[in-house]
């Protein structure tokens, strides 16, 4: 791709020193390391990775936009189906945001909650990222008042003690370091980064380890079919650990998981042969995963089969699942757009219908995006009465 514009040299620079990091790396491991770990390395090494660095990631002057960044709307209406629940389990429920952005979830969220009295005990966030903690510590302890900003805490792990309450995750499971497959001769392999004889990042293949490959022929069972030589993909069979261990010890309440995707019939559809592992840059989309190290977002859409079934095996039902347009329409959206344009003026509701817009419309957010609910002992099937798609998994 051409058209991307150049970065500084700073940024060049650091992009050169994590990318020197990557071939020590590879160099160390016996001359590759699994796409997994380099993608890890991108995106999550401290000082480094695009996660962990200093630049903006978010809105307009980041590399792309997520919901929460378009206004208060998503926010305010993903409240409306999560204070019932917050409610149900009482004054000592707690609300765990997984991966908090710029913090403009956090600060929507907590001011609704406020005006719904459903208040959590604690409103924790777990952020890997030291520069996003700090960003989202800043804006909250201006724009919160203290009692409200008193009960955020960040933390630097999972919750550790039992707790019950609800589990947020906006944009994160797209961005968890992704395996990749590829099947040779009907064996499945791992793709792998090596580099070429001028140091360049170049794609090899390993056998895979035992675990890929059962994930792999697990999909071929749903699918009813062997995937043909050459078919190459994503797969999380580290998903269902994860979801364990990013809750905690959650005893009772609800878990919300939005992002992009696909049901795994349509994820792994026989024309989608390479995947959907693709690269942001300044708002730009692109294939050049190797391209500018820590400089650029690398994501890959989720199988929300695979996350039901993740959730389930966690021990929850699961409460729904619809496109982003129908969960946000059936919590409320319409009433926190009519809300907001009363308080706004004429610009402000201009922004605010633009914002409904891109949540709502098919060839934007509204269908890309996804929400996956989960519940224990409580109940979340009340937020997925509006186009629920549990029979599409």
């Amino acid at each position: 791709m051409t058209d991307l514009p150049t970065p500084d040299a700073d940024a060049l620079a650091h992009s050169e020193q994590l990318a020197a990091l990557i071939r020590g790396e590879i160099a160390a491991s016996g001359g590759s390391i699994p796409f997994s770990r380099f993608m890890e390395r991108c995106l999550y090494t401290p000082g480094l990775g695009y996660y962990s660095a200093g630049a903006a990631k978010f809105g307009e002057a980041g590399d792309f936009v997520t919901a929460p960044e378009l206004g208060p709307l998503f926010a305010a209406a993903v409240s409306g189906a999560l204070a019932p629940v917050l409610q149900q389990l009482g004054p000592q429920a707690c609300f765990l945001e997984i991966g908090g952005g710029s913090g403009a979830f956090a600060e929507v969220m907590l001011k609704r909650l406020l005006q719904l009295d459903a208040m959590p005990d604690k409103y924790w966030i777990l952020e890997p990222s030291a520069d996003l903690r700090q960003r989202q510590r800043e804006r909250l302890g201006k724009r919160l008042i203290p009692p409200v900003f008193d009960c955020v805490e960040w933390l630097d792990g999972p919750p550790g003690e039992d707790w019950n309450g609800v589990v947020f995750a906006n944009e994160v499971i797209d961005a968890l370091p992704t395996p990749r497959f590829v099947l040779r001769e009907g064996e499945v392999f791992e793709e792998h980064v090596a580099l070429d004889g001028q140091g360049a990042f170049v794609t090899t293949d390993r056998p895979a380890d035992p675990l890929l490959a059962a994930a792999v022929r697990h999909v071929e069972r749903y699918r009813d079919v062997l995937f043909e030589d050459g078919y190459r993909s994503e797969l999380l069979p580290q998903l269902p650990y994860w979801v364990q261990a990013v809750i905690g010890g959650l005893k009772s309440g609800a878990m919300l998981f939005c992002d992009y995707g696909y049901p795994r019939k349509e994820y792994y559809l026989d024309q989608r042969s390479s995947g959907t592992l693709r690269a942001f840059y300044r708002h730009r989309m692109h294939g050049d995963v190797f391209r500018w190290p820590g400089l650029q977002d690398l994501t890959a859409s989720v199988d929300f089969t695979a996350l039901a079934e993740a959730g389930t095996g966690a021990g929850f039902e699961l409460a729904g699942y619809a496109t982003q347009a129908g969960f946000l329409l059936g919590n409320g959206l319409m009433d926190r757009l009519a809300e907001a344009e009363a308080q706004a003026d004429e610009a402000g509701a201009l922004r605010l219908r633009n914002a409904f817009k891109k949540l709502t419309l098919p060839n934007e957010m509204g269908e890309r995006f996804q929400c996956m609910g989960f519940a224990r002992d409580c109940n979340f099937d009340a937020a997925f009465l509006t186009g629920d798609l549990t029979w599409r998994l």
